[in-house]
């Protein structure tokens, strides 16, 4: 297997040597390690290396150097190797421009000079970064491929939930790579199979279903414990919490998830106001943190996992899956979050996954590449998934009914997308029906001051409007607003038949549902405060009510 590089460039030949020394001893034998003293000859190495399908996981520069700025050489080297990590050298007098440049070129870290001892300042930094490159990495000849048709939403589903589950994969477009043709003959697959999963032992599956590809990738499917102290249903930020408090605590913890573990915060691109991440991280690297911390505890995540049914046995809580199996637990933590809302057009759900997505930008990215697209919604992930699609597609234009995106998105984006050329706001606008034969061709904005409507020709439109509770699933075992979301707490004391339900002596924790033992976490219960960090503090919250629980049983 090739090794991938590490480019380091700084002018100061002391500098250079010092840190190539501290690299090299550390990493030669992971990585193959380049220095040069000039960020010119540097850019022919790597322009080099992308001819000769290399791979770069890291450059390091120095910020003032005579030929050009740290920065300047970080955004045209990141142009080549756009999934490169970026760290920049700088003075303790250089540290405004690092900062913004973490806006700028997506800086992933600036580290000041010295750097000494390496194994507290330098060593940590790479290795975090490193393990962040790997994660979304795999050369060639060890990855799972896909071959489907670009426009096909089986294709898209496949693809959702292998990225959604953190399994790097490579994307085979039938119709425009050659070498996909051959994978299908050795299958003995016809077109009308696709798509089809090569796995990384060289296997296939055409056409799996969910729980078939997680199977043979190897997710886990079934509970290994007779009784569970915690069973958290959901695994977005809330749950995944939850399981990291719960297990390192020493409580036997399960997490069901029936899709892709990291909720709605997995599809966005970057997150930039998450406390303790300067430069930001992307939705699907947070889940990937989370993850590993709460599997290094012990809790087991099933995936994909759906819950059909709930039932109350002396205190011990029955769940029965969709596939018949049952999970016996002591409590319970709902933590299903919300979904992004449909978009009320006729003839829209005929193009979802060929063309219509619901916050799958990360997903479709490269397949948008130099081409037109629109995104409905002006909130910060709506903000955050143009921004990212502005690297990929020649034109990002995003629709909000508002008079100003300023009015529905945070400062930072709406500065950061005013910065950005290839992204437009259509304001006071609606999408009112869309239309193309087998996969969307065009849309039709209505201007909702005017009432003037026209007709745009795009291949991708994305949905970011509004939310609602992930509670459709669940029967009448607990009880929820009218909106769906979950009631909980002092809420329950509200009720007219509060103390039908209630028997117990003391009043419901604050997380509790009208079912003792029964609690609901994030974005899903009724009154509880939205965002990623919200709804990791309600996980950490509710496991403090769960022990409190498991210590009356």
């Amino acid at each position: 297997m090739k090794l991938p590089y590490i480019i380091i460039v700084d002018d100061d030949m002391q500098v250079l040597r010092t840190i190539q020394r501290d690299i090299r001893n550390e990493y030669r034998d992971e990585y193959k390690v380049a220095a040069t003293e000039s960020a010119v000859e540097a850019l022919e190495l790597i322009k080099e290396l992308h001819l000769k399908n290399e791979a770069v996981a890291l450059f390091i520069s120095d910020q003032r150097m005579p030929e050009m700025e740290g920065i300047i050489f970080l955004e045209k080297a990141n142009e080549i190797f756009l999934d490169a990590k970026k760290i920049l050298l700088t003075a303790y007098s250089d540290i405004e421009a690092a900062i913004k440049a973490i806006n700028n070129v997506k800086l992933d870290y600036y580290l000041l000079k010295p750097w000494h001892p390496p194994e507290e300042k330098l060593f940590p930094v790479v290795n975090d970064l490193m393990d962040e490159w790997h994660a979304l990495y795999k050369p060639d000849l060890e990855a799972t491929r896909i071959i489907g048709f670009q426009w096909s939403p089986k294709s898209h589903k496949i693809k959702e939930f292998l990225s959604g589950n953190l399994v790097p994969y490579i994307w085979m477009d039938i119709e425009n790579n050659s070498e996909a043709e051959k994978y299908l003959n050795s299958a003995k697959v016809s077109k009308t199979g696709l798509p089809l999963v090569v796995l990384k032992d060289g296997s296939f599956i055409n056409d799996p279903s969910l729980p078939e590809l997680a199977a043979r990738v190897g997710l886990q499917q079934e509970a290994t414990k007779e009784m569970y102290d915690l069973l958290i249903i959901g695994a977005g930020p809330a749950g995944l919490a939850a399981s990291v408090y719960g297990s390192c605590e020493g409580l036997k913890t399960i997490v069901v998830e029936k899709s892709n573990p990291g909720g709605q915060a997995s599809s966005s691109a970057r997150i930039e106001n998450y406390l303790g991440f300067p430069t930001g991280l992307s939705g699907a690297e947070l889940t990937r943190r989370a993850i590993t911390q709460t599997l290094r505890f012990g809790t087991e995540i099933l995936t994909p996992q759906e819950v059909k049914n709930i039932t109350v046995k002396d205190g011990y809580k029955i769940t029965e899956m969709m596939d018949g199996s049952e999970i016996q637990s002591k409590t319970i933590v709902i933590a299903t979050g919300v979904a992004y809302k449909k978009l009320e057009i006729p003839e829209l759900e005929n193009f979802t996954g060929s063309g219509v997505y619901y916050g799958a930008a990360s997903v479709e990215a490269h397949a948008c590449r130099n081409e037109t697209i629109y995104i409905v919604g002006g909130g910060n992930s709506a903000c955050q998934a143009a921004m990212y699609m502005s690297k990929f597609a020649k034109e990002v234009n995003i629709i909000i009914r508002r008079d100003a995106l300023s009015q529905t998105a945070a400062n930072y984006l709406v500065e950061n997308i005013q910065k950005t050329p290839n992204i437009k706001v259509i304001v006071n606008t609606d999408v009112i029906s869309v239309s193309g034969s087998t996969v969307l061709e065009n849309i039709t904005l209505k201007n909702t001051k005017t009432g003037e409507e026209k007709s745009v020709t795009t291949k991708a439109l994305f949905i970011y409007i509004g939310t609602k509770p992930g509670t459709e699933w669940l029967n009448d075992i607990v009880l929820k607003d009218e909106k769906g979301f979950i009631k909980s707490g002092s809420g329950l004391m509200k009720e007219k038949s509060f103390h039908a339900f209630w028997k117990l002596k003391r009043e419901p924790f604050m997380t509790e549902t009208s079912v003792p033992g029964i609690f609901a976490s994030g974005d899903v219960r009724s009154g509880a405060l939205a965002g990623i960090s919200s709804a990791v503090g309600e996980g950490a919250l509710a496991v403090r009510f769960v022990r409190k629980y498991l210590q009356e049983m």
